[in-house]
């Protein structure tokens, strides 16, 4: 099992997909594409069934390919669970200090969620890697560029309402990662297997992050 967190991966392409409550059947076929696709990062919630078996096989399987991480961490409990089973990297709907604390002081990536500029400040205080902004649908890409302004120095994860349509626009404003679940994961075709399909819209997102990123260097 690989449980080392790749930063050379995550910024390759710099979309964390998050699944929850998919069926288990369909999590090899599932992260094969993504990983051919182009995309990088996985996130599974601790929420959905047989989660921790899931992250133990994908990080047995897809752990040099993938980062392959825990989501809806918000205990202690969930935390040792998600890194006994292998998480590479920790993300939080909530700011939970000793969560947080916990994970700098394992060496662990931890992306804690937060509204507000105070709270993100804090997550930043207290050790985060990056601060997921949730739920970013509420907020918008100005919400993003506005607080960069006096925090630059903080890193932002908008999730939540990050689509094909505004992705960019997130990135334009300043975010250093996007978070996406249903808008990424169709879960009708994934059930039915339809890869191809699937796989195409994972590719969407990778071309048009690309032709930013290729903007920008």
């Amino acid at each position: 099992m690989n449980n080392t967190f790749s930063w050379d991966l995550f910024y390759q392409m710099p979309i964390v997909g998050i699944l929850r409550n998919f069926p288990t059947e369909t999590m090899d076929g599932l992260a094969f594409y993504y990983a051919e696709s182009g995309l990088t990062n996985l996130e599974i919630t601790m929420n959905s069934e047989g989660a921790e078996s899931t992250i133990a096989f994908l990080c047995q399987k897809y752990g040099t390919r993938l980062n392959i991480g825990a989501g809806t961490v918000c205990t202690l409990d969930d935390l040792d669970k998600a890194l006994h089973a292998g998480a590479q990297f920790i993300v939080t709907p909530i700011l939970d200090e000793d969560v947080i604390k916990s994970c700098v002081a394992k060496g662990v990536p931890i992306f804690p969620g937060a509204y507000t500029p105070t709270e993100i400040y804090q997550a930043w205080k207290w050790g985060a890697s990056m601060v997921k902004v949730f739920p970013a649908s509420r907020l918008g890409p100005e919400f993003i560029k506005e607080v960069l302004a006096p925090l630059n120095q903080i890193k932002l994860m908008p999730t939540g309402g990050v689509n094909l349509e505004n992705c960019i626009t997130f990135l334009k404003a300043g975010a250093k990662g996007l978070g996406m679940g249903g808008q990424l994961f169709p879960k009708e075709l994934i059930q039915q297997r339809e890869w191809e399909q699937v796989s195409g819209i994972f590719k969407q997102f990778v071309e048009k992050v690309q032709a930013f990123q290729a903007v920008q260097t």
